[in-house]
């Protein structure tokens, strides 16, 4: 690697450079610029002045030997051989050519000469102001002062401002701050986080208790001749706790602990990014036993490969991490744990034993550890005594912690704005919804129709899931449109906690998805743009199916596509031939149209209850799961057939349209 010149030498020589130019400019450059014109002539030729009455303002100044006279008209031209030989002597030089405009005033020097008369003809004229300076015996220390010291002062003040504002403008705090870490270090006192503050991650917390035990009992470890890890990979989705995790773990184990993010190592100048991980590691072997937390290390320690530059000063970030990983001795107590949402994206290098020895997942919650997240961000929140968390737990599959800590702080703010002093069922449960699908749009106003194809597409959902053994219980169907976007929607919601899926269940839920188009295209012969989102999960589930999960019947357990991004967008990518691509877009045609038929069948063996629910849900707006099963288990009422209740319903939607 290219050695970097030391930015501390550079700006000592800028400085230098700085100080000898501004040296310059104020002994030459400025006095030369500020100076009034001047123009040199003999003493003869200032006495000819004086007597014709040319001058106005006089100025002896004994200390320069020299005098300084303002006077009108032009130089007279003196030719006597005394006064040449005068202006000789005193060095000064010969009179200008004369100046043409008599009533222009200029100014003029002239040598002093030992003329004891000069004052009497000065005061003979009467009209001529003249002054003398006085020699005044100036102190060499006042002098290097007023002329050194007080200007080089007032130009370090200037280029300390200068800098201020460079760092404020360019690159924030640290920008100049070349080389330095700026880790922010915190102590016991300051996280105040421990493992009772993290709930949800029962096997991460598992995996960093042996560290924690480490930085309290080293000794217990070095008799038998381990040693502890040097690093330690939180990988997971955003939002699962592993900050948290980190700061837990300082405060579990009572040393310092450094915080810093991966983009803080990315800098202005070439080579400060190396220089701020050599200083950060240098700080944290003055203070072992301590922990290093080092956020989003993706963004230094993507993989390398030839389309990047050998000199990218990246790669010299990452390069001088991995040294420092092997240089410092882990028995000292010196632990660097790294979150990531990426582990993908990172070099082989910085993963292997020895650096980064253990990789510690940090999932999303399970039904328990969701129930527990919710009861640790309540702990400060004034809760009824109705508030179920199981069930809140279980409506929020695949929720992260901060998701349910959004839910919570939702449901507070939801009860103060109702005048309750304390967080009900129902506030849990609309901040479900509102996080799920955004607020309620309470003034969006739908015509009357497309309501009622709302209601309908809605209730052809939860028909088609009811009719199916082993879908989710529904929850809630509602037509109050939402911010996200969504006109409607209805919420199932599972018993218990499910982890796998089997075929049956991936068909019963694709056939559950076309119930809402098929019920727009039973009732009212015609579809709708609202089955947009169905359509796209359930095209995005059959292709899955046969791709990934090995349930097609054409092409059994072959892996025709790839998972990227795992914890961020979760893109796939087909890794098959062209031919075979085409082949799987005719299956998951074929799978869709099959479970399409079948929705459509439901619907038409159960178009009474369609009709009834998507009446009472016209007029309800939003029902709940158990109105829904009251419903769909009484008696039918006597109903006219379906073509004449349908026509009923179309004169009804003009009749309204018209009115």
């Amino acid at each position: 690697m290219k050695e970097q010149k030391n930015p501390k030498k550079q700006m000592i020589v800028f400085y230098t450079v700085v100080i000898l130019l501004i040296a310059v400019l104020n002994l030459v450059v400025f006095p030369s610029i500020t100076r009034p014109k001047t123009t040199e002539v003999n003493y003869a030729a200032f006495l000819k002045m004086v007597d014709d009455g040319q001058v106005t303002k006089v100025n002896i100044d004994r200390t320069n030997m020299k005098i300084t006279f303002v006077a009108k008209g032009r130089v007279p031209a003196v030719g006597s051989s005394a006064t040449s030989a005068a202006s000789s002597a005193s060095g000064i030089l010969s009179p200008v050519a004369p100046i043409e405009d008599k009533n222009a005033e200029h100014t003029y020097v002239t040598g002093v000469m030992p003329d004891e008369k000069l004052t009497e003809r000065l005061l003979k004229k009467g009209n001529i102001q003249f002054t003398a300076d006085i020699p005044q015996a100036t102190s060499p220390l006042m002098t290097v002062v007023v002329d050194l010291i007080i200007p080089f002062a007032l130009m370090f003040f200037a280029g300390w401002i200068f800098l201020r504002w460079m760092q404020k403008k360019v690159g924030g705090p640290g920008s100049m701050a070349f080389g330095k870490s700026n880790a922010k270090i915190y102590v016991e006192a300051q996280t105040g986080k421990t493992f009772k503050d993290v709930a949800g991650e029962d096997e991460a917390k598992e995996a960093l208790v042996e560290i924690v035990d480490f930085l309290h009992n080293p000794q217990k470890y070095a008799e038998i001749g381990a040693t502890l890890p040097k690093g330690a990979l939180l990988v997971g989705p955003p939002g699962t706790g592993k900050t948290l995790l980190a700061q837990a773990v300082a405060g579990e184990a009572r040393v310092p602990f450094f915080s810093i993010s991966g983009s803080e190592f990315v800098e202005m100048f070439v080579g400060m990014g190396a220089a701020k991980v050599r200083d950060l590691f240098k700080q944290a072997q003055q203070k072992a036993p301590c922990i290093v937390f080092i956020d989003e290390i993706d963004t230094i320690g993507k993989s390398r490969d030839n389309s990047l530059s050998t000199n990218d000063e990246r790669e010299q970030t990452l390069n001088q991490l991995l040294t420092e990983m092997d240089g410092f001795d882990s028995r000292k107590g010196v632990v660097i744990l790294a979150a990531t949402n990426r582990p993908e994206s990172l070099d082989k290098a910085l993963l292997r034993p020895g650096r980064f020895d253990r990789r510690i997942p940090v999932e999303l919650p399970d039904l328990k550890g969701r129930e527990a997240i919710l009861k640790v961000h309540a702990k400060d929140i004034k809760i009824g005594p109705d508030v179920d968390y199981n069930a809140i737990a279980r409506a929020t599959a695949g929720a992260s912690g901060a998701e349910l800590a959004n839910i919570i702080n939702e449901a507070a703010l939801r009860a103060v704005k109702c005048g309750r002093k304390s967080v009900i069922q129902e506030d849990m449960e609309e901040s479900v919804e509102t996080v799920i699908a955004g607020y309620q749009r309470k003034g969006a106003v739908i015509p009357p129709k497309e309501k009622k194809i709302i209601a309908y597409h809605e209730t052809g959902h939860a028909l088609v899931a009811a009719m199916q053994k082993g879908t989710a219980p529904v929850t809630k169907i509602t037509i109050i449109p939402r911010t996200s976007g969504a006109l409607g929607y209805t919420m199932q919601v599972d018993e218990g906690e499910k982890t796998l899926m089997s075929k049956t269940d991936c068909l019963e839920t694709i056939t559950t998805l076309c119930g809402g188009r098929a019920a727009e295209e039973l009732v009212f012969g015609d579809s709708t743009s609202g089955a947009s989102n169905d359509i796209e999960k359930a095209t995005k589930l059959t292709r899955a199916m046969i791709t990934r999960f090995g349930m097609s019947d054409d092409f059994g357990m072959v892996a025709m596509e790839t998972v990227q991004d795992k914890y961020l967008s979760g893109n796939t990518s087909l890794t098959c031939s062209p031919d075979t691509a085409a082949k799987i877009d005719a299956d998951v045609q074929r799978i869709i149209k099959q479970q399409h038929d079948k929705a459509s069948h439901i619907l038409k063996e159960n178009l009474p209850k369609l009709h009834e629910i998507a009446k009472y849900l016209l007029e309800k707006e939003s029902i709940t799961g158990d109105e829904f099963m009251k419903i769909l288990k009484q008696e039918p009422e006597k109903l006219k057939d379906s073509g004449e209740e349908i026509g009923l319903l179309q004169d009804e939607t003009d009749n309204n349209e018209k009115n």
